[in-house]
Parts: C-alpha cells; sequence; structure tokens
C-alpha cells in the first residue's frame, strides 16, 4: 500500500517528536559537572560517573531525528498514486524553496549539537582516569542536549511545512498538466457552435 501525505506527516511528526524528548531527558540526566565521585589514587584521579542513559537517550535523538529528516525529503519528491512532479515545478515556488533549505541547515544543526553532546559525554565517560591531581570530573557542557532537542523539534516542524507546500506545488503543477478543464471545454463549446452553424447553413 502506498504512503499517504498524512501518513509521512504522523511519521515525521512522530520521529521529530522522539528526538525532542530524548534529548529532553538526557539534558536531565546528564550529571551537573562536579556532581561525579573523585577517587584520588597513587599519582591519579579516577572519575567515576553515575550509572544513567544520557549517551544513551543522546545517541537515540540522534538516530529519530535523522529518520525524521529522512521521511521530510522523501515527502517532498514522494510520487504521490504515481503521479510524479519534477523538481523544477516543485522548487519554482520560493516558499518551498525557502522552507525547504532552512529545514536542511536546522536539521544539521540539531544533529551536530546532539552528535557534540553525546560524544563529548561519552569521552568524558570513557576517559575517566586523569593524571593530573588538579584536573576534575568534566561533563558535556549544560544546556547542550537540550538545545538540540529544541532545535530537532524546529527540523520536524520546518519539514512538516515542507510537507503541505509541496502538496500546493504538485496541486498548481498537476492542474498545469491537465489536458482537460478550460482548455477542453472551450474547444467542446466552440465545436459545437460551430456545428451548430454550419447545420442552419444547410437548412
Amino acid at each position: 500500500m502506498a504512503l499517504k501525505p498524512l501518513q509521512f506527516a504522523l511519521f515525521v511528526s512522530f520521529f521529530g517528536a522522539l528526538a525532542f524528548i530524548f534529548g529532553i531527558i538526557a539534558e536531565n540526566k546528564k550529571p551537573a559537572e562536579g556532581k561525579s565521585i573523585k577517587i584520588e589514587g597513587k599519582g591519579v584521579i579516577i572519575c567515576k560517573y553515575p550509572n544513567d542513559a544520557t549517551v544513551a537517550l543522546g545517541s537515540l535523538s540522534v538516530v529519530a531525528l535523522l529518520i525524521a529528516a529522512f521521511l521530510g525529503v522523501v515527502a517532498v519528491f514522494f510520487p504521490y498514486k504515481g503521479q510524479s512532479v519534477p523538481k523544477e515545478a516543485l522548487f519554482r515556488s520560493t516558499t518551498l524553496t525557502v522552507f525547504f533549505s532552512i529545514a536542511g541547515v536546522v536539521t544539521v544543526l540539531a544533529e551536530a549539537m546532539m552528535l557534540w553532546a553525546t560524544i563529548t559525554e561519552g569521552l568524558h565517560r570513557t576517559h575517566n582516569i586523569h593524571h593530573n591531581p588538579d584536573a576534575e570530573c568534566a561533563t558535556a557542557k549544560t544546556g547542550l542536549f537540550g538545545g538540540a532537542a529544541f532545535l530537532a523539534l524546529d527540523a520536524a516542524l520546518f519539514w512538516l511545512v515542507c510537507q503541505m507546500l509541496t502538496d500546493n506545488a504538485r496541486a498548481d503543477y498537476l492542474e498545469d498538466e491537465d489536458p482537460k478543464g478550460t482548455y477542453g471545454q472551450v474547444l467542446a463549446t466552440d465545436y459545437d457552435a460551430n456545428g451548430a452553424g454550419h447545420t442552419a447553413s444547410r437548412v
């Protein structure tokens, strides 16, 4: 069964919301700097971080946003009911072009910020042994996960706007390409008038 515009919209909304929720939970779960246990050994400092799912949640947010963005792009170019529309026809709309560009940029920013926070947090937890006795048990910068989560939500909303604008562009293109309609009606009217005129002249 072929996907419909509404189904694409629901999937984009679902995965965009997941990316947002995972990012917000990761921000709340992330320990504040200095809250981890600092164990002093012989010439080393060992940082013991809480056993939470911050890194996993950040990774899930990255994947969810990637799926939402992929579906958002597919929804723009998908041939609904077997009727494909050329890219040139779709992007004649300046509004669609602008929103498509914004959606792409916001998606890249959200992914980059979420990846940065997730990788940073993962590295801090992996490399938790420091030979500097004055070393602090650092964590990812506060606000990165939360900021990336809101950008992910914005990206999903922009992809939904792109889908609505695409529907309008598709409708305009298919209406212009339809051989029937006003032009066909004019030809039929002219034909009937000419036929009636010839009949009257013969009588």
